[in-house]
């Protein structure tokens, strides 16, 4: 029967147009091309959509440690009036060291259970209660990253934690603005709160620093190079990777650890130790009475007494010895004087043969010009003649 009806269904279908059986209501609709409506849009939640409410209770509980029940305890009032806006009820168990969350009958939005899951798990890592309530707004979401098991050395752990940190947080506070995510490390976690793609970005910085994988700064350098493109329409279609920096790795020479000489290998064991009674044998201990070996114990204690105490007296005594006198300093200040008195007597005798040359000169220039006068006097005379 059921081809017969095909058929004739087939045959009353008007002609030109492909008769299918499945997907014959799938038609467009007016408002799929509409360009007024955006579809990523998340609508605020209208207590009117569920005036019924919800026909079970759900509800989540977290352990919280106990350096924040002090806090907790404070804050608590400012959490329970944030939740009763929605209609969740929250209790702070201070004996087990609990939060929970649970929805009541005055509850509507059914995700709110789950703001409310998230709330509670923020104020257990450290976030403050103020900006923990925020994640009750629908545009706000949060993600903890564990990073205490991505590594096992605890060295690097923290070295790597710091990294993330920056210099006074400087590289926490540029990822902050660079994502719109608040973020908060505490212990093995961090805790961020934003958008969807905000938090995107937070995960593949953090994983990327723990696991050394890429600097935060060459991130950040990333993330900046993307806002400024961002501005551009033009490039909106267009890969950004010919844009992007390209970074490589370097390998740094690591310090290698100190590793111990292997020893031989021989195949026989080392040689047995002598034990306590062999040692009693050799010295003849293990024949004497009990009275000799206690006197003979009594004797050592003597001698190492009156050692240590000989030695303290000459640490004692060796305070007033008076220390030697330098010899060699004495020697050189003498030769030191020898030789000044050398370099003293040296001038003198410089200087008393200067003066005697200079006096030799004086009488040769004397006795040169007493002769040249007298053969001047002699040509005056035979001239006058």
């Amino acid at each position: 029967m059921a081809p017969d009806v095909e058929a004739s269904a087939a045959a009353e279908a008007p002609e030109g147009k492909n008769w299918k059986r499945k997907g014959k209501h799938d038609k467009e609709k007016p408002w799929d091309e509409d360009p007024n409506i955006d579809r990523w849009t998340v609508e605020k939640f209208d207590p009117s959509w569920n005036e019924g409410g919800l026909l079970e209770v759900s509800s989540f509980s977290t352990l919280f440690p106990e350096y924040r029940e002090k806090y907790l305890q404070d804050a608590w009032p400012i959490v329970k009036g944030a939740l009763k806006e929605f209609g969740v009820s929250c209790e702070l168990n201070l004996v087990e060291g609990s939060m929970t969350v649970s929805t009541t009958r005055k509850t509507r939005d059914p995700y709110i259970i789950l703001k409310a899951r998230d709330l509670i798990k923020l104020l257990s890592r450290s976030v403050p209660a103020p900006q923990a309530i925020k994640v009750l707004n629908d545009e706000m979401n949060c993600d903890i990253i564990k990073i205490g098991s991505i590594i096992r050395n605890k060295e690097r752990f923290v070295k790597r934690r710091e990294r993330l940190l920056g210099p006074n947080l400087s590289t926490l506070k540029a990822i902050e603005i660079l994502t719109g995510c608040y973020i908060l490390v505490q212990g093995n976690t961090v805790a961020a709160m934003g958008t969807f793609k905000g938090l995107k970005q937070v995960r593949k910085v953090v994983e990327d620093c723990i696991k050394n994988i890429k600097h935060p700064v060459y991130h950040i350098k990333e993330l900046l190079i993307k806002r400024e493109l961002a501005k551009n329409p033009a490039l909106a279609t267009e890969s950004w990777d010919r844009f992007l920096p390209n970074f490589k790795k370097k390998n740094v020479k690591q310090k290698k650890p100190n590793t111990k000489e292997k020893k031989q290998y021989t195949p026989f064991p080392p040689p047995q130790q002598p034990s306590k009674i062999d040692l009693e044998l050799e010295s003849g201990e293990y024949f004497m009475s009990d009275k000799k070996k206690s006197a003979k114990k009594w004797q050592d204690k003597l001698d190492k007494q009156s050692e240590k105490s000989e030695e303290k007296k000459r640490k004692r005594e060796a305070a007033f010895v008076p220390p030697k006198e330098n010899t060699q300093s004495t020697k050189t200040t003498d030769d030191n004087n020898g030789i000044a008195d050398i370099a003293k007597s040296l001038k003198k005798k410089a200087k008393k043969l200067r003066n005697s040359e200079a006096q030799e000169n004086v009488k040769i220039e004397s006795y040169v010009a007493s002769n040249e006068e007298s053969h001047s006097k002699k040509k005056h005379k035979s001239s006058s003649m």
